[in-house]
């Protein structure tokens, strides 16, 4: 007996979107697992909000075939909206009212009940440790605060889908990080999260796969680790105690090369178990010693940088070191 497949939580194909004689989806197609963190990396430009504001429902695809949450998106608009939540790149708190009013609005919006919405307001303002401060003004939070704030209320009518465009921009690591473990305990709960981000150790933290997106198409679709290994340029980096046993290295090793330091060098490898143990043993084997060795493999900034052709922005660059 076969087991059925879960639905895709996302399924789009052949997604195309211009504005005037600029298009800026070519034929997206897209395909997210239910109860999983899917990322969508690009550079600045590459389309990454358009394709949240397509499939959440703010703007229209000029074509494409597309289903959120089980729902036809073209035809079932006001199904897809019931089923998502969003949090964009620009809060949507209202500085004016406290944090428990800004949930109670968001209640309203949804149409609970009254007992319904004190209580799911409760419940969130507990989960976002906002509990002290949801009777102040959302004006006196901290950045941090704020985008807990606004998460929590795109969550209000308890979404099995939530679009985060850029969720921890400008926000400092530690508010990131909280950010973080936020986005792991929903899905965990079995909430699946579409997340767009320029941070690429964000992505790299929390994805279960990852997509880039490059010219109005995704040039690029695995996991972290598979994606990283697409790309090359691995190596083990060996320090040594001295010049005899670092010129003794270079004649037995494959293909050394000389590092920065001048007492260590670099040899290609995949950092496998398999291929360490080769490496160990070929410097077991003449006697070499090594005071040092480490593994360095591509990261995602290595990815994104092939996959994309550009250079990352001044952003970009702070951001992923």
């Amino acid at each position: 007996m076969t087991t059925a497949q879960p639905r895709p939580a996302i399924a789009a194909t052949g997604l195309r979107k211009s504005y005037g004689d600029k298009p800026v989806l070519k034929g997206l197609d897209l395909n997210v697992r239910e109860g999983t963190v899917f990322s969508l990396l690009g550079a600045n430009g590459a389309g990454k909000t358009t394709t949240v504001k397509i499939l959440s429902t703010l703007i229209r695809a000029d074509s494409g075939d597309v289903r959120v949450a089980g729902h036809d998106l073209a035809h079932e608009p006001d199904a897809v909206r019931a089923a998502i939540g969003v949090t964009g790149q620009f809060s949507a708190v209202d500085n004016l009212l406290t944090g428990e009013e800004n949930l109670l609005l968001m209640a309203d919006l949804h149409h609970l009940p009254r007992d319904d919405a004190r209580r799911r307001t409760g419940q969130l303002l507990e989960q976002f440790d906002l509990v002290e401060a949801g009777r102040k003004p959302a004006a006196t939070y901290s950045g941090g605060m704020r985008r807990r704030l606004d998460l929590a209320m795109s969550l209000v009518g308890s979404p099995r889908l939530i679009f985060l465009d850029e969720p921890t921009t400008g926000l400092d690591p530690r508010s990131r990080r909280n950010m973080w473990q936020i986005v792991r305990d929903l899905v965990a709960g079995g909430v699946t999260v579409f997340l767009t981000t320029q941070y690429l150790e964000e992505a790299d933290e929390l994805s279960d796969r990852i997509a880039v997106l490059e010219g109005g198409r995704v040039v690029a679709e695995g996991t972290a680790d598979e994606l990283k290994r697409r790309i090359p340029g691995g190596h083990v980096r060996l320090r040594f105690g001295d010049h005899r046993h670092l010129d003794a290295a270079m004649r037995v090793l494959d293909q050394p090369s000389r590092d920065n330091d001048p007492l260590a060098l670099r040899v290609p490898g995949s950092g496998s178990l398999r291929s360490l143990k080769h490496l160990i043993g070929r410097l077991d084997d003449h006697r070499i010693e090594v005071e040092e060795l480490s593994v360095h493999t591509p990261d995602l900034d290595d990815v994104f940088l092939a996959l994309t052709g550009k250079p990352a922005t001044e952003n970009e660059k702070a951001t992923t070191r």
